[in-house]
């Protein structure tokens, strides 16, 4: 019978050669043992002790990094993205080692790439726990926040990032950063000065997470502006203290805004963790210059960018977060500065009613069920009726009718007669207003129709018709009572004061993901993208 001839036996040397082979491999990846051991033994031989002791005329060179030796330390950067690898580097004291060429090496592009290495090791549960752990890398770490090189700076808040995103070790960085006071002053710094996009991006990431994780610290930097410095001549100190870190925020929000409106997302959720406290919203409106410059930046935001007539409804959902923080601020500075000469009535109202309207007549596009009631009657849909996108926009419809409720109280009959001529209070927009705030703010809505009365008399019984309660007698007979008017803060899970709510949808895996190594370039850094862990970018 024929039949295919069998392999030949194996020889004992070829399975010697195989196991030796597999004995040199990282965990179930290909990378070489032996070939890392060299790289990382390099890094070591380059902040030894014989090589620092250089005279100044090797200063210069110091600042370079050997092209051999880049190449291989960034391919480590990319293998970093591996967990067997993460892991095999850790058992090998990497950290360590890292931590001495920080400490010593003066080349940006190798700090640089240390620090993404360490970023990508940090993704990992288990390391970022040791590595948080270690007290002397920590130190050494912060300081990299004084460091003068922007992609060096990057990759230090890409760390600090991903580790104040692990619960586990959270409050280890907080209480770091706390007992660091030159930290603060460095992340103003990038704020108000820096042109590094991607750069302000990372940073607003890493102080939105620590304001959303210790209130205390962020009322230790509110402050932390006020101070009254020593040497200020005696006739200057009744002038009204500046709060540097609102100051910072805007500045960083306007480098942002036309470039990154994820970036612009983040620093106004800032914005409206600072006004969940007294003295956060203190520190916006008390000096005159920074109230006017917040309100303006935001007022022009909401009426003439997010939202606006051109725009189709769906717009809604890529703006929801963005609107629910600005609208937020916003309300909190019309509440604490009505006096203020860029608040006065008619001139902002208007245009923030029909802004405020718009965004409640798309948000009920964006909220219409599918008309397939046989698919949208499962049990499955039944269970995900409250999506994460739903719960953003009741947030949103809270602060809108809210910050509504407070611009149609102050309402007077010569800003109706005009808000009337111009469009901006048609029956089509006073009816979607009623719709959305009613019944939480009947007495509000009563009010408003006592002043269209004296306007325009068909309207106001238009809006009677449509809205019956309106027309329900009270418990003593008048229409204006309150004494059953529902208590509308009674009635929500988050507060909408001044002290308003926090943002709920911040991510917390963005800033865990590894990244590749990127190729080194001067002043402005091009943009990172957080890869996928399964990707790998070889250079």
């Amino acid at each position: 019978m024929d039949r295919n001839p069998s392999p030949p036996p194996r020889s004992r040397d070829g399975d010697e050669e195989e196991e030796a082979a597999g004995g040199d491999c990282i965990g179930s990846t290909v990378y070489s043992k032996h070939w890392l051991f060299g790289v990382l033994s390099g890094l070591i031989q380059i902040v030894s002790p014989e090589n620092s002791k250089s005279s100044s005329d090797d200063e210069e060179q110091q600042m370079e990094l050997d092209e051999e030796m880049e190449n291989e330390i960034c391919r480590v950067w990319d293998m970093s993205m591996d967990e067997d690898v993460a892991l095999f580097l850790q058992e090998f004291n990497a950290p360590d080692i890292f931590m001495g060429v920080l400490a010593k090496s003066k080349c940006p592009r190798l700090r640089e790439i240390c620090v993404g290495i360490l970023g990508n090791m940090a993704c990992f549960q288990e390391i970022c726990v040791s590595i948080s752990s270690d007290k002397n890398l920590g130190q050494v770490l912060l300081y990299c926040l004084c460091d003068s090189d922007p992609p060096t700076l990057l990759e230090t808040s890409r760390l600090l990032l991903t580790c104040l995103s692990q619960t586990e070790v959270a409050i280890v960085w907080v209480e770091r950063i706390r007992e660091h006071p030159a930290i603060y002053d460095s992340i103003c710094f990038i704020m108000s000065s820096s042109t590094n996009v991607d750069l302000l991006v990372k940073v607003g990431e890493v102080v939105d997470k620590l304001f959303d994780l210790d209130e205390k610290l962020m009322l230790e930097w509110i402050r932390n502006g006020a101070v009254q410095p020593l040497d200020q001549p005696q006739e200057d100190s009744e002038q009204q203290p500046v709060f540097r870190i609102v100051p910072c925020v805007l500045e960083a929000a306007k480098q942002v805004r036309s470039e990154n409106p994820e970036g612009l997302d983040v620093y106004m959720h800032i914005l409206q963790l600072l006004t969940t406290v007294d003295d956060g919203i203190q520190a916006i409106v008390q000096c005159p210059d920074t109230g006017k410059d917040t309100w303006n930046l935001l007022f022009d935001l909401v009426c003439h960018e997010f939202c606006q007539s051109d725009d189709p409804p769906i717009i809604l959902q890529e703006q929801k977060t963005v609107l629910a923080s600005v609208f937020s601020v916003l309300s909190a500075i019309y509440a604490s500065q009505a006096e203020q000469e860029y608040l006065k009535i008619g001139k902002v109202d208007l245009p923030l009613i029909d802004s405020l309207i718009r965004v409640l007549q798309n948000m009920k596009h964006c909220q219409k069920k599918p008309e397939n009631s046989a698919e949208s009657n499962t049990e499955e849909t039944k269970k995900s009726d409250l999506t994460q996108d739903d719960f953003h926009l009741k947030i949103l419809k809270d602060v809108s009718c809210e910050f509504l409720s407070n611009i149609f109280r102050v309402l007077t009959k010569e800003t109706v007669a005009q808000g009337l001529k111009e469009g901006q209070l048609s029956k089509q927009k006073c009816s979607c207003a009623f719709e959305n705030l009613l019944p939480l703010y009947n007495p509000v809505v009563e009010d408003f129709l006592k002043i269209l009365r004296e306007v325009d008399k068909t309207l106001a019984g238009n809006l009677e018709e449509s809205f019956p309660s309106l027309k329900t007698s009270h418990c003593c007979g008048l229409s204006c009572c309150r004494a059953q008017a529902p208590d509308a803060q009674a009635q929500r899970p988050w507060p909408t004061d001044p002290a308003a709510l926090r943002h709920v949808g911040s991510s917390q895996t963005r800033a865990q993901t590894p990244v590749p190594c990127i190729g080194r370039r001067t002043l402005n850094h091009c943009t990172t993208r957080e890869a996928p862990t399964c990707m790998y970018f070889m250079q």
